[in-house]
C-alpha cells in the first residue's frame, strides 16, 4: 500500500498526469478520502485519450474506491480548498 496527501484547487491530479498516453495495465485500487473540514470535490476519471469522465462528487468526510486499470489520471477539482487523503492498494501477488 502506498499512501499520500492531495490538496486540491482547481483541477488536480490525484493520480496519473495529463501527459501519459497510455493506460495503466495493472489492476491497481485508489481509495480517496475527502477531508471531514474540507469542501466537496469532484471526481473525474481520464481515458488514455485523454477523455474525462465524470464520476461524482465527493462530500467532506466521504470516500471513494475506484481501479485504476485502463485510466491515465484521476482528477479532483474543487473550487476552494480541500485535501485528499489517498491510497493505492495492490492485490496480492502484485507488490514488489
Amino acid at each position: 500500500m502506498f499512501q499520500y496527501i492531495v490538496r486540491v484547487r482547481d483541477k488536480t491530479y490525484v493520480w496519473g498526469s495529463s501527459d501519459l498516453e497510455s493506460a495503466f495495465p495493472l489492476p491497481l485500487v485508489l481509495v480517496v478520502n475527502n477531508d471531514a473540514f474540507g469542501d466537496a470535490v469532484q471526481i473525474a476519471s481520464e481515458s488514455p485519450q485523454g477523455v474525462p469522465t465524470v464520476l461524482g462528487m465527493l462530500q467532506p468526510g466521504q470516500c471513494w474506491t475506484l481501479v485504476l486499470t485502463g485510466l491515465r489520471g484521476v482528477t479532483a477539482t474543487c473550487a476552494t480548498d480541500s485535501t485528499l487523503a489517498c491510497a493505492i492498494l495492490f492485490p496480492s501477488g502484485t507488490q514488489g
